[in-house]
């Protein structure tokens, strides 16, 4: 049997205006999806159509087990995690071969066919490099990795991450004047935050106004604004949305000495919070137990 993690991620700036051919910047979170699988003349169907398409590209079936750290649905690209490491525990077992390159972009593949053409390239990529990734149009271009400490917090709330990309698009279509200027302002946020990881404080600021620009364009939600306040309110140096909104998760950027208090801030808006930094490994290889 073959054992294989990748990590989740979080947008720290950019989302929505990424899907305009805008900048942003996505970084690899600890928590991790672990897959094991093992070779077997019948295939039980996996629960997660993603699983099942992972094995249909690759042409083979086997049994599988997932043992996850991130929340679904919430994102924390998860399903990308789950994507990848199978695909890479698949590649081991049957020792079919492919390089990390061409698993990445069959992550991809595996992610549109279930999404039904949606899917980013930016959540599978994450998972498979790690550390901190700078999107623009189809480029991708790793910078060098932060100590940025965040507590995350998950509103519990599902979201619906296409229905969220259908607002916003609906939005451009009918108040151009509107939509435009926002989306451009994300983007100037997003590369003004290229010379600020040196400068917490600054970084927070900017994730503030990030968060304020994405309420503008609509994909905001109750409960992730109630997070986003208290943990500010905690002593975090910033909170914002990750992710499509609508829902899901935000995140507080921390000094070390402030975290567990934000967290306790985000527990108590019967949220669930999780302290964490970036991975700057990709998918990797664990031992089999």
């Amino acid at each position: 049997m073959a054992t294989w993690s990748a990590p989740g991620k979080i947008f720290l700036f950019g989302e929505h205006a990424v899907v305009y051919g805008k900048p942003g910047i996505a970084m690899a979170i600890k928590p991790r999806v672990m897959v094991t699988v093992r070779k077997a003349k019948r295939q039980k169907k996996p629960n997660s159509s993603y699983i099942a398409e992972c094995f249909r590209q690759m042409g083979v079936s086997g049994s599988v087990y997932v043992r996850s750290q991130l929340p679904s649905s919430s994102g924390l690209g998860s399903s990308a995690a789950v994507t990848v490491a199978t695909l890479f525990a698949i590649n081991d077992e049957f020792d079919i071969g492919k390089s990390p390159e061409e698993l990445s972009s069959l992550a991809h593949i595996v992610e549109k066919n279930v999404q039904k053409g949606r899917a980013s390239a930016t959540d599978t990529y994450v998972s498979t490099v790690g550390g901190m990734v700078l999107i623009t149009g189809n480029t991708k271009r790793r910078l060098p990795p932060q100590p940025i400490q965040l507590v995350i917090g998950n509103s519990l709330t599902h979201h619906n991450t296409s229905e969220m990309v259908g607002k916003v698009a609906e939005l451009k279509r009918t108040r151009p004047q509107i939509a435009d200027p926002i989306i451009d302002a994300i983007a100037a946020v997003t590369r003004c935050s290229m010379h600020h990881f040196n400068n917490p404080r600054e970084l927070g600021n900017l994730m503030n106004m990030n968060h304020a620009l994405l309420d503008a364009l609509g994909v905001g939600h109750p409960q992730i604004s109630r997070l986003v306040l208290a943990a500010r309110a905690a002593g975090a140096l910033g909170a914002k949305v990750t992710g499509a909104g609508g829902g899901g998760c935000m995140f507080a950027l921390c000094s070390k000495s402030a975290k567990t208090r934000v967290a306790g801030a985000i527990e108590a808006c019967d949220a669930r919070a999780i302290i964490t930094t970036i991975d700057t490994q990709g998918v990797r290889k664990e031992k089999d137990e």
